[in-house]
């Protein structure tokens, strides 16, 4: 078969690599073209776009980098029509991928269509979820809650686990980890701002600006390999704050508490059992936008799946030194602070389930396309 799969940012381009493994195992004639990143690359096949050239962070960046945007849309949609797949697999990425799946439809009718991670519709646009019935042949779900959402809109998709948990089920711990990147034996404070430097801007310089009141730890930032070290090297300070890059498994592994930018890394933080203080800062009218039309209560994954607060949220004009010192300060000192939010944790990671959600999406992509 031949498969074209499109995944627009870093996370999306791991997860997508996973189901390219699987699928290889089930189909030994599978064929892969795709926009996506180095773990795709690494499965074989052809890489048509790097995700480096496509993942803008917030509306304003969208609109600063339109003309990217329309052009990448163009080169995807006459690369498709040239290479005539036999399914399309989308990853995340919502604003690209329903364009190339409303396309998709009008036009390569006989092309299925599948979709692995859900868009966050439950967010803020619910209504979302009739266009994507019309547009999506099968949805594959990684969040427990998202299978009774689109039940509302009588779409039955299939909650397939959630990748994250495979990946740490799978994670081998460096050996020495700290010998290894010139750490001190002092506890860690793990900062995680994130893996657009557009999001890193806005929260490096908050999350360093507390090393005062903890001078008994060591604060370790875990940097990304796909953007400049020298960048991350501004805010080292020798004994006091390093960077490691891409490791951030082993540095959740090693640390006591953490300080997460909101997204992927807040669930893993939470497998990891860390103690976390979770942050979002965006440009004043990206954020406005954003809270016009946010539909949730939450914005961690951990306290959406749990239903309630179990980590503290500390976004926009809450996201100070002073707040984020604070949260902190309870979480090194108070015990009974640290033991509540671990136990929380633990039924975040039931609600999950055991399933492996690589396996089963390439299985139920694999068992459909042979089935037609």
């Amino acid at each position: 078969m031949k498969y074209y799969i499109i995944a627009g940012e870093r996370s999306g381009d791991l997860h997508a690599s996973n189901v390219m493994r699987e699928l290889k195992k089930l189909d030994s004639n599978a064929n892969f073209r795709f926009f996506g990143g180095d773990y795709m690359q690494a499965q074989g096949g052809h890489l048509v776009r790097h995700y480096k050239e496509m993942a803008f962070m917030g509306f304003l960046e969208v609109i600063l980098n339109i003309d990217k945007v329309f052009s990448n849309l163009n080169l995807c949609k006459k690369d498709i029509a040239a290479y005539q797949p036999d399914a399309v697999v989308l990853v995340d990425y919502s604003g690209f991928n329903l364009r190339i799946a409303k396309l998709l439809k009008a036009k390569y009718t006989a092309v299925k269509i599948y979709y692995y991670i859900s868009p966050k519709i439950w967010a803020w646009n619910t209504g979302r979820a009739n266009t994507i019935k019309k547009l999506v042949d099968k949805m594959f779900c990684i969040l427990p809650f998202e299978k009774e959402f689109y039940k509302q809109f009588d779409f039955d998709v299939d909650y397939v686990g959630n990748p994250s948990l495979d990946e740490i089920r799978e994670f081998d711990p460096t050996h020495r980890f700290r010998e290894h990147n010139g750490l001190t034996l002092k506890p860690i404070i793990a900062v995680l701002p994130g893996s657009r430097k557009s999001e890193i801007e806005y929260m490096l310089h908050f999350m360093v600006s507390i090393l005062p009141a903890f001078r008994e730890y060591q604060f370790v930032i875990a940097a990304v390999g796909n953007l400049d070290p020298a960048y991350y090297k501004n805010f080292e300070r020798e004994g006091i704050v390093s960077v490691v890059y891409d490791q951030t498994y082993d540095l959740l592994s090693n640390a006591d508490v953490a300080v997460v930018t909101s997204g992927t890394a807040t669930l893993e933080t939470a497998l990891f059992e860390v103690p976390q203080v979770v942050c979002y800062a965006t440009s004043l009218i990206t954020y406005m936008i954003i809270r016009s039309l946010i539909k949730i209560k939450y914005i961690s994954l951990v306290n959406l799946i749990a239903g309630r607060e179990v980590v503290k949220e500390l976004i926009q004009d809450a996201f100070s030194p002073t707040n984020l010192m604070n949260e902190l300060l309870k979480l090194t000192q108070n015990e009974e602070v640290r033991s509540n939010m671990k136990a929380e944790y633990k039924a975040v990671k039931l609600k999950l389930g055991t399933e492996k959600a690589s396996v089963n999406t390439a299985r139920l992509i694999w068992q459909d396309l042979a089935s037609n």
